[in-house]
């Protein structure tokens, strides 16, 4: 198969789709990658060590997608890319597409089979290619909210962890999974006054075992959503479900209930937000102000530490990126019921039931849409 890797063009993206080492392995079982001029840069991986593995540099993104069979991304393709799309073409990258609707049409028009990481699903329930960029952002998360909740930067001016005869920032995390969990880990770690919530009662059971009383659990119902809201200086929306827009736990309304100077770090911003008055930021103008509360929306968060995102990320895609290249989609996907959840768009349909539900499309199941193929 023909792979190929375009350089990123979000704002401020510098993560790559795939690492030299990845390139090689792919070279090495018989198929071609072509990698665009400088995609590896931003995340310190240049040209010449994809040339050593035998990837071929191209020097132009058009070229790129003209040539390749799979497109290999990190981000979801924006509108300079709509037009690059090659019809029937593959591309494996986060999608996100409950808040992009205007990317659906594109994948439907051109009958594009889009194998969104995000939704690659094993029977467990795990969401494997989700994961590592959520440990990074549910860390950053509190990196970025400490820096938010600093004077200079529009907050309130209090130290996250405080000082002896001070009192901590009071932090509250809605959302008890990965992202949530390593949130509450760095917000832990740096002494501030932690309450995590989740509508879960073993997954809360899980984290007051882990953390040994460090922190309090809650259950993410809407009066204990609203008293911890009022009462925080900063909030950490980290809600889920796979492939759907997020839920709004937090109203407009009860932003203007919390303190002048307090902070919101919405995570599930790419999937729509959690928190009402959220709108997608970028790295170059992350926050804004609401009610007298300084709202963060950066929708590739993980992007600003590409060094460690990329090979987080790869580590995680390869081994559904080779299936596909080494069987064939259909045949891939036919073998693998992880990766079949992956299949958003195909042939025209939508593939994916809450990515039908939420933007108004036909739901054709998998299974009808690769009929006779």
């Amino acid at each position: 198969m023909i792979v190929g890797v375009p350089k990123e063009i979000k704002t401020r993206e510098y993560r790559v789709g795939m690492t030299p080492a990845i390139a090689k392995a792919y070279v090495t079982a018989g198929h071609q990658v072509f990698v665009e001029k400088g995609a590896g840069e931003g995340a310190g991986l240049p040209d010449g060590e994809y040339e050593r593995v035998g990837a071929k540099i191209l020097s132009s993104a058009d070229e790129v997608w003209k040539r390749a069979e799979m497109i290999v991304k990190v981000k979801e393709p924006i509108e300079p890319e709509y037009e690059r799309m090659q019809e029937g073409q593959v591309i494996y990258t986060y999608f996100h597409l409950a808040a992009v609707p205007e990317l659906a049409k594109v994948l439907v028009k051109k009958k594009i089979a889009a194998v969104a990481y995000e939704t690659i699903q094993p029977e467990d329930g795990s969401l494997p290619l989700l994961k590592p960029m959520s440990e990074v952002a549910g860390k950053m998360s509190i990196q970025v909210g400490a820096t938010s909740l600093e004077k200079a930067h529009g907050g309130k001016g209090i130290l996250l962890g405080g000082v002896p005869g001070v009192r901590p920032c009071k932090v509250a995390i809605i959302g008890g999974g990965v992202v949530g969990t390593c949130a509450a880990k760095v917000a832990v770690g740096m002494g501030a006054d932690v309450t995590i919530l989740d509508v879960n009662l073993d997954r809360l059971t899980y984290l007051d075992d882990i953390f040994q009383g460090r922190l309090r659990t809650l259950m993410s119902d809407s009066e204990n959503i609203a008293r911890c809201v009022r009462e925080s200086d900063l909030v950490v929306g980290a809600v889920l479900i796979p492939g759907a827009k997020a839920p709004k736990l937090v109203s407009a309304d009860l932003i203007k209930e919390m303190s002048k100077g307090s902070v919101v770090v919405d995570v599930a911003v790419d999937q729509g937000g959690c928190i009402e008055t959220i709108k997608a930021t970028t790295h170059d103008n992350p926050t804004y102000e609401v009610s007298g509360v300084i709202h963060y929306g950066v929708a590739n968060m993980p992007g600003a530490v590409p060094m460690t995102s990329t090979f987080a990320l790869t580590n995680a895609t390869r081994p559904f990126g080779r299936k596909i290249a080494d069987m064939g989609l259909i045949a891939a996907i036919r073998s693998d019921a992880a990766l079949a959840k992956g299949l958003n768009t195909f042939g025209g349909h939508v593939t994916y039931e809450a990515v039908a539900k939420d933007l108004g499309y036909p739901y054709v199941a998998i299974e009808k849409a690769i009929e006779g193929r």
